[in-house]
């Protein structure tokens, strides 16, 4: 569990980064959750953008996706989610 300082710092960190994934029309598949799982394991923070045209709601889609994936959501703003999960060998130092 992230105490408000990590994820503060998370959140600064992922301001720099662009969305990797698009959630559209079709809503949340498992190929996609299985990929973001891939792509947290290499990158610990994935932010992920929720179209307009998505027929989901986007928190219970970001509760979802970190269920599923077994990452901590660290926001959402907007249309999009940041997520992260600590990998063995951490890249991010959290304060």
């Amino acid at each position: 569990m992230l105490n408000k300082k990590q994820k503060q710092h998370l959140r600064s960190l992922a301001m720099t980064q662009s969305a990797l994934f698009q959630i559209g029309k079709d809503g949340l598949s498992d190929n996609l959750i299985m990929t973001v799982a891939k792509a947290l394991e290499a990158r610990e923070l994935v932010k992920v953008k929720v179209l307009n045209t998505a027929p989901i709601d986007i928190e219970e889609t970001a509760f979802d996706l970190a269920m599923n994936t077994k990452s901590e959501l660290v926001q959402i703003i907007g249309h999009t989610i940041v997520l992260y999960k600590r990998a063995r060998e951490p890249k991010i130092i959290l304060p």
